[in-house]
């Protein structure tokens, strides 16, 4: 895992601490992200839950280059065991992952810190820049 760099504000008081430069934090939808959409009502599937292609070797890469994965998942934590044996099996590199996620989408995410938004659209690829319209607090 990687050090966290200690942060201060304008009056010199600590603060969470940050990330080294260049270091992400991907948080990583499992169900219908990684891997065929499965219900939790339907959780015997999850066992044999097809992978989409790439995706390992896309992940893998991430975890290589020192960034953070954690799996943020919709599933209940009573399906942590299944959950994690079917990510080690498939080869997945993973730090952590985070169970009961709201389901439903129309997620809004609001943090203190830097928030980037990519939503899963059919397969996974390398990450190109793209502008567009976005929510943001009015500041005036």
């Amino acid at each position: 895992m990687v050090d966290l760099v200690e942060t201060t504000d304008e009056r010199g008081l600590a603060v969470s601490p940050t990330l080294p430069k260049g270091c992400k934090n991907f948080l990583i939808d499992i169900d219908g992200t990684v891997c065929e959409d499965i219900p939790n009502e339907e959780s015997e599937r999850m066992v044999t839950a097809q992978v989409f292609p790439d995706v390992v070797e896309i992940i893998n890469q991430w975890y290589e280059e020192g960034h953070i994965i954690t799996f943020f998942t919709s599933r209940l934590s009573q399906h942590a065991e299944v959950t994690e044996m079917w990510l080690e099996e498939h080869g997945f590199k993973y730090h952590g992952v985070l169970y009961n996620k709201p389901r439903g989408g129309n997620y809004h995410w609001v943090d203190n810190h830097t928030v980037r938004a990519t939503r899963f659209n059919s397969k996974f690829t390398e990450f190109v820049k793209r502008w567009i319209e976005v929510e943001v607090f009015d500041d005036e």
